[in-house]
């Protein structure tokens, strides 16, 4: 993928806009204690092997503690620190899990309202020119932290946790109509700064997350956020394949359309969306019977780019890690095995290799059954 295809992935609002140590040193960062090695741990098994987490850190993890984009200049941004913490949790491995809330919480979390600055560059001096966020990797870094707070008994992680979630709640949680809406940024996609806003990115709606995060803040009516994500997805179908666009006007008393000044695609932002549902537990053949009739019965097995208002195929992806959201999806729908191939994890970009130990694990966890043994 070229740079102009992350910032298209990511919110880019094309017309508008060693851990120990520092856990001693840093500001919100407390010395670990006897209790952050044992004492509380979840007793669930990892669900990402040793194996293919130690391959992923090899590829992706800088001794910063930054996940790096390796499709896109190296850069790092929320969502690579949120997946990472995330498969730190998912894979068991509280040190590699600090290493990298030490670069989120010290690099990307200074904004005055605790929330994270979206895009970190290696080679710009300061690393960080957009202070926007990017939701959906404050999402996942929330979640991240509740799920490590459970697993390894954490109270610190819990209370960060809390403080973003409340955060969120506030500023990027609105209602339009009948809808509450996650606004994919702090600046950019409010019907006061654009002709067509609210705009939405239907795959910032991170189900698990978001049923997680009623208990951190239960000010906000965050089961009315995701019964409205589930609407998104239900009547935001569009062309021949009844897919979604990337990014989506929400104007009130209109049904949903694809935003202005953003290709009307469904791309690499929506591909993750079955992921999402899938391990939330949602089936409802409603929601994912678009992705395995474009996917499995028109793509041979994979998913593609496509302009939702053309029909157009724009680009077959072909990487395991895309192919794999086409055959969790036949899982989840009709119990089709896994291909074997696709359970076999070489790292090759960071997105696409994110999504395959993502769809692994949902698999392993609710789907051991289409699995190979």
């Amino acid at each position: 993928m070229t740079l102009q295809t992350t910032l298209m992935r990511r919110f880019a609002a094309p017309l508008t806009l060693s851990a120990a140590i520092l856990a001693c040193l840093l500001p919100g960062i407390a010395p670990a204690t006897a209790q952050d090695y044992g004492v509380g741990v979840s007793a669930t098994a990892p669900t990402v092997s040793s194996q293919d987490w130690a391959a992923y850190r090899e590829k992706f993890l800088a001794p910063d503690g930054r996940i790096v984009d390796t499709g896109n200049g190296n850069i790092s941004h929320s969502e690579g620190q949120g997946y990472g913490l995330l498969l730190s949790v998912a894979a068991d491995d509280r040190a590699t899990f600090e290493q990298i809330w030490t670069f989120t919480l010290t690099q990307l979390l200074i904004r005055d309202d605790g929330l994270a600055a979206w895009k970190w560059v290696p080679d710009a001096d300061p690393h960080i020119a957009d202070i926007n966020t990017a939701t959906d990797g404050d999402i996942l870094i929330v979640w991240a932290l509740l799920r490590a707070a459970e697993r390894w008994g954490i109270d610190r992680y819990r209370d960060h946790a809390q403080r973003m979630a409340e955060t969120i709640g506030k500023t990027l949680i609105i209602q339009e109509g009948r809808m509450n809406l996650i606004l994919p940024g702090s600046q950019g996609f409010t019907k006061a700064e654009r002709p067509d806003g609210p705009v939405v990115n239907p795959s910032y709606w991170v189900f698990s997350a978001l049923e997680a995060i009623k208990g951190l803040d239960p000010q906000t009516d965050w089961s009315g956020v995701r019964a409205s994500g589930l609407v998104l997805l239900k009547e935001a179908q569009f062309g021949s394949f009844k897919l979604p666009s990337d990014w989506i006007s929400m104007q009130a008393n209109q049904p949903p359309r694809p935003a202005e000044g953003f290709e009307p695609e469904f791309g690499y932002n929506s591909i993750r969306i079955p992921l999402y549902l899938i391990q939330a537990g949602i089936t409802d053949t409603t929601l994912l019977e678009p992705y395995d009739k474009a996917w499995n019965q028109s793509g041979a097995g994979r998913p593609a780019v496509v302009n939702v208002t053309t029909d157009q195929i724009m680009q077959q992806l072909d990487d395991p890690g895309y192919r794999i959201q086409a055959a969790l999806v036949a899982c989840a729908l009709r119990q089709t095995p896994i291909p074997s191939d696709l359970q076999v994890f070489q790292p090759t970009s960071y997105y696409p290799s994110s999504l395959q130990l993502l769809a692994l694990s949902v698999a392993r966890d609710s789907y051991p059954r289409c699995l190979s043994t």
